[in-house]
C-alpha cells in the first residue's frame, strides 16, 4: 500500500498555531514570574514570623537588648507584624560605616558571620542617590522625616538665627553623625573647640536638659525624647532648624527596605503601613512617646 503524502499545512493556520503556542508560553512565563514574586511573601507567611532589622542605640527609635528593645520603630514593627497576622522577631544590629553595608548585611545578603538578613529593615533613608546605588535592595514606604534642630536652653541662648549665635557657647553632638561634622566644620572649625561629643544624639540632647551644655545639634526626635523623659516644661527650651553646610534644611525621609526581588512582601508591608497610618495609629505611636510625626 503506497504511503500517503503528508497534508500541507496552511501557512495562515501555521501562524495562528504559533501565535497560540506563543501566547500559552508567555502566559506560563507570566504565571511562573508571579509565583516567583509571590514566593517571598508566601515564605514569610508560612514561617508565621516577620523578621525586622532595627538599629541598636538609635533612641528614641530603637534601643535596648534583643527582643526587649524599645522605641517608636519597635512599636511600628509590632504594628506591621500584627497587620500581617504574624509574630514579630527583632534583629538588632550595630550601624556599619556606610548605609550600603547595613543594606547588604541586613536586607539582601546577610552578615558574613551568619547574622541576617531580615525580612525588612526599618529606618532606611528614602534617598534617590541611595536607591540608585543599591539596586539589590528595594527602598520604599517612607513613614516619617528626620529633621535636624539646634535644641537649646532659652536661659542660656534665647536668640538663635544663624550659626554665629552659637559662638562662645558649650555645644553637643552625636559621635560620627553628619550633624557633628557640620557643626565642627562650620567656618573652618570656628565652633570646633566648643563641641562636646556624646555616644548618641539622645545623650547630647539630655545634656542640654541637665544644663551641661547650652545647645545640641540633634534630630528633632532626639530632642523631643530628651524633653519628654525629663518632665521639664517645653517653654524652657527651643528647637530651631538651622541649616549648616553639607546638610539639607528639610531633613530626609525614613522608610523600609527589603530584598529587591521581594516585591510582593514590599507591597504587603506598604499596604499594612497605609492601614496603620490611615487609622491614626502611627500618629499615636509617636505622640505617646512625646514625638512629632513629621510628614515624609
Amino acid at each position: 500500500m503506497p504511503h500517503s503524502r503528508p497534508r500541507p499545512i496552511d501557512p495562515s493556520a501555521q501562524r495562528r498555531l504559533c501565535l497560540q503556542w506563543g501566547a500559552a508560553l508567555a502566559c506560563l512565563g507570566t504565571l511562573g514570574a508571579m509565583a516567583e514574586e509571590l514566593n517571598d511573601l508566601a515564605k514569610v507567611q508560612a514561617s508565621g514570623t516577620l523578621k525586622v532589622a532595627l538599629y541598636k542605640e538609635n533612641a528614641p527609635y530603637s534601643d535596648g537588648n534583643g527582643q526587649d528593645m524599645q522605641g517608636v520603630d519597635v512599636a511600628l514593627a509590632e504594628a506591621l507584624a500584627k497587620a500581617l497576622g504574624l509574630k514579630l522577631s527583632l534583629l538588632p544590629f550595630d550601624a556599619g560605616e556606610r548605609m550600603e553595608d547595613d543594606l547588604r548585611n541586613m536586607v539582601w545578603k546577610g552578615h558574613y558571620l551568619g547574622y541576617g538578613p531580615a525580612d525588612v529593615m526599618l529606618h532606611v533613608p528614602v534617598d534617590k542617590f541611595l536607591i540608585q546605588e543599591n539596586r539589590q535592595a528595594l527602598i520604599f514606604a517612607p513613614y516619617s522625616r528626620e529633621v535636624l534642630v539646634v535644641f537649646h536652653a532659652r536661659a542660656r541662648l534665647d536668640h538663635l538665627q544663624t550659626p554665629e549665635d552659637l559662638a562662645g557657647l558649650s555645644l553637643a553632638a552625636e559621635r560620627g553623625s553628619g550633624a557633628a561634622s557640620s557643626l565642627m566644620g562650620y567656618g573652618n572649625g570656628k565652633l570646633r573647640n566648643q563641641v562636646r561629643i556624646f555616644n548618641t544624639g539622645l545623650q547630647a540632647a539630655q545634656a542640654v536638659v541637665r544644663g551641661e551644655v547650652a545647645a545640641a545639634y540633634v534630630s528633632r526626635a532626639q530632642a523631643e525624647a530628651a524633653l519628654h523623659g525629663s518632665g521639664r516644661s517645653a517653654t524652657d527650651f527651643g528647637m530651631v532648624q538651622l541649616g549648616l553646610p553639607g546638610l539639607t534644611d528639610n531633613g530626609w525621609a525614613i522608610g523600609m527596605a527589603v530584598k529587591a526581588s521581594h516585591k510582593a512582601l514590599a507591597q504587603a508591608l506598604e499596604d499594612a503601613l497605609n492601614q496603620i497610618r490611615g487609622s491614626g495609629e502611627l500618629t499615636r505611636l509617636y505622640r505617646s512617646r512625646g514625638l512629632t510625626l513629621v510628614t515624609p
